[in-house]
């Protein structure tokens, strides 16, 4: 059975991160993908110029039309953008079984503000404790446990666990914005921590990388696979995604990955 999975999230019209990559990662791993958008920006590789968040009664009634007709299988939450959108996706939420990945997005590649600074206490303590798991990099760790950004693998052990102690299933803390040869991340929930590594790839093209990374988790858990199994999958599927992103030619700043990357067609055929 095909999963279905909804993203719900901001808008990027240049198509590397937000609502856009969510749509292809989820189709890229096996799901049908479905989307509620929470905000509009204006913006392309460079960097954001422009932001519109979207009435919270028309995200409750995007979440209320899907849900009441279609079978939900997993939730990816992305860009929520302030106080008023967190609370309708959360009161519209509460009777919808299904895994929810929360991608807690504070700010953009080019290091645009896209989550109010009042609005950071109420997704950690209203969508966090819902979630199944959270996918922060380590600054949006640091931000919402308000301490310093973790530059050791002790560190951010000790904030994977602090984070799962706020009411989390799970915490996936990346390690992405460590140096070193490899890219850690901390799998942390009630049955063990676990390091999942992948080399480190030398690429300015990892716009949506985030959003990329829950999007393939919510897919793969929606799949039934268990935590670590689906964590690890979306892990291989977004180094797969960044070590071919440099095959793209898009903008002139942080570029996409290339989300189909293992079904690139040539010439009508695969290759």
């Amino acid at each position: 059975m095909i999963p279905n999975v909804l993203s719900i999230a901001g808008s990027d019209p240049s198509g590397g991160a937000g609502i856009q990559a969510d749509i292809k990662v989820i189709s890229a791993n096996g799901g049908y993908a479905m989307a509620v958008v929470t905000g509009l920006t204006a913006q392309n590789t460079r960097g954001v110029t422009n932001i519109q968040m979207v009435d919270p009664a028309m995200v409750t009634a995007q979440i209320a039309a899907i849900s009441a007709d279609i079978r939900i299988d997993a939730i990816k939450i992305g860009m929520l953008g302030d106080v008023d959108i967190i609370a309708a996706v959360a009161q519209a939420l509460r009777d919808i079984a299904a895994p929810i990945v929360l991608d807690p997005v504070m700010v953009a590649k080019g290091g645009d503000r896209l989550l109010q600074p009042n609005a950071v206490a109420a997704l950690r303590d209203v969508l966090l404790p819902m979630s199944t798991v959270i996918t922060p990099n380590l600054p949006e760790a640091a931000d919402l446990l308000g301490v310093s950004v973790a530059d050791t693998l002790d560190q951010m052990a000790e904030q994977a666990r602090a984070l799962y102690n706020l009411g989390a299933d799970a915490v996936l803390l990346k390690g992405g914005h460590m140096s070193g040869r490899q890219s850690p991340d901390i799998l942390f929930s009630s049955e063990d921590a676990s390091v999942l590594s992948a080399r480190r790839i030398t690429t300015k093209n990892t716009h949506g990388t985030g959003c990329s990374l829950s999007s393939a988790l919510a897919t793969h858990l929606a799949k039934c696979t268990n935590l670590y199994d689906a964590a690890q999958h979306a892990k291989d599927y977004v180094s797969g995604a960044i070590a071919a992103a440099d095959s793209l030619i898009v903008g002139a700043g942080h570029g996409p990955l290339h989300h189909f990357w293992a079904m690139t067609m040539k010439c009508g055929k695969e290759t």
